[in-house]
């Protein structure tokens, strides 16, 4: 289910009088436009031709107004044109991206009721609008989602698609680690590259492995695992090594606060055929990790904390929850020897993981 971020305060109905000029029918709830707001905006909502039918997203007073104005140009309507607009706001500071699909549609729903049945320039019909305005705004709000009938053969079909961030350049020293159980990845619903690389996915081959590995080219492993990245079935962490450095983050203490947290490190870093660790040694295990300890320090001054935890499982859940962070190393440059192609990567801005990649140190 879809838990709205993008929340309608009002839904609203305005068309052109013949009279009366603009002026908003319906609006849910009632009063919520003031005639200051309207009036200001009017000339946005009841348009000129060259902005009809187009997305219009205007802000006054506090208040985004997001509409898609609509004329129906016909002789048997006053004034050979019927124009109307049905459209939401919402709080000036609300991001309303998600919302313009919503509106287009309802924009084109209207428009085609219109012209096979005249829903709108008839007053009986055009009633139903109040109703199906609620169960719109209390529907949009709560799920993200509506379903309405109209009458026997037009049901509308609404539903918000929350927009995602563009996720970050895989490099080919990335590693990708799947955020849900493997055995519940639905291979079949992927492109044949993605489903090529799948088995390669472990948490611990970096993206120049897996392409080697799957004898896939390396930038179509990097778009695939992008891909994976964007629909949030994988994330990234850095090659593991016990030569590598950590610290804890602040939210280490939610292992301590949140019991849910408890419980997926737990079933997560427990070595397979053990007994359950403990939330105690894999608490004393984070906290061990700190600046100038490496992994192998760690496994040899913990070693009865280890018995029952996977070292590399737990630094891949802590990285993943953010309960940690590596500290990496960017190599300098200090003298002039040339006769080293290394030294050229030496320049302070790649990492100890970037540098093995490129010279086949991995």
């Amino acid at each position: 289910m879809l838990i709205m971020t993008s929340r309608i305060e009002c839904i609203f109905f305005s068309e052109f009088h013949p009279t009366l000029g603009p002026k908003i029918r319906y609006q849910v709830p009632e009063e919520y436009i003031s005639r200051e707001l309207f009036d200001t905006v009017q000339v946005y909502i009841i348009t000129k031709p060259e902005l009809q039918n187009k997305l219009i997203t205007v802000t006054a007073m506090g208040k985004k107004l997001i509409g898609c104005p609509v004329c129906i140009e016909h002789k048997k309507y006053s004034r050979n044109a019927l124009l109307f607009n049905l459209g939401l706001v919402c709080d000036a500071q609300t991001n309303t991206c998600a919302l313009e699909p919503i509106v287009k549609k309802l924009s084109g729903y209207l428009t085609t009721l219109e012209l096979e049945s005249e829903f709108i320039s008839n007053e009986e019909s055009k009633q139903k609008l109040l109703p199906i305005m609620s169960t719109l705004l209390e529907e949009l709000n709560a799920t993200g989602a509506c379903t309405l009938p109209i009458d026997e053969s037009n049901t509308i079909h609404l539903k918000l698609i929350q927009l995602r961030k563009d996720p970050p350049i895989v490099q080919e020293y990335d590693v990708p680690v799947f955020t849900q159980y493997k055995d519940h990845f639905i291979k079949s619903q992927w492109d044949l590259t993605t489903q090529q690389i799948l088995p390669y996915i472990d948490g611990f081959r970096h993206i120049q492995k897996i392409s080697a590995e799957a004898d896939v080219e390396l930038n179509l492993v990097r778009i695939a695992v992008q891909n994976l990245l964007y629909y949030g079935a994988v994330t990234l962490v850095s090659i593991f090594q016990y030569s590598n450095v950590y610290c804890t983050t602040p939210k280490v203490q939610s292992l301590i606060d949140d019991k849910s947290i408890q419980e997926e490190c737990l079933n997560y870093v427990t070595k397979q055929g053990q007994k359950r660790a403990s939330i105690r040694d894999v608490f004393q295990l984070y906290c061990g990790l700190s600046p100038g300890t490496t992994v192998r320090d760690l496994c040899s001054r913990y070693s009865q904390q280890l018995q029952r935890v996977d070292e590399r499982r737990l630094i891949q859940f802590g990285l993943m929850k953010t309960l940690i962070r590596r500290l990496q190393k960017y190599p300098v440059k200090v003298n002039r020897d040339e006769r080293s192609r290394l030294p050229r990567l030496f320049t302070g801005c790649h990492s100890y993981d970037e540098i093995c990649c490129k010279t086949g140190m991995f």
